[in-house]
């Protein structure tokens, strides 16, 4: 097998929401994911990320990639485009 025979790695573009959870007991609100779109290209997730970020229900918005690697389906950290609003922290994505 030659390398042009190889599975060559997916790039996935991301758009993804976030709302405002409510208070539940401990009076505390969070932030959970609304929707995800995967996109073919960085600037059709980030248009649509901005695009969702000014819309009243939507606290935020990250438009991101990952890579898969196609034979073990595992997938690397997102490296961010960007991130409007109110967006989790790196840590907690």
């Amino acid at each position: 097998m030659t390398d042009t025979d190889q599975p060559r790695e997916k790039i996935h573009y991301i758009c993804q929401t976030y709302v405002v959870t409510e208070a539940g007991h401990d009076k505390q609100t969070g932030l959970k994911i609304a929707k995800q779109f995967e996109y073919s290209t960085a600037s059709e997730a980030q248009n649509r990320a901005e695009r969702e970020a000014l819309s009243d229900n939507c606290a935020g918005a990250d438009a991101y990639m990952v890579v898969e690697d196609p034979k073990s389906g595992e997938v690397g950290e997102p490296s961010f485009l960007t991130r409007l609003g109110n967006v989790p922290e790196f840590d907690d994505f």
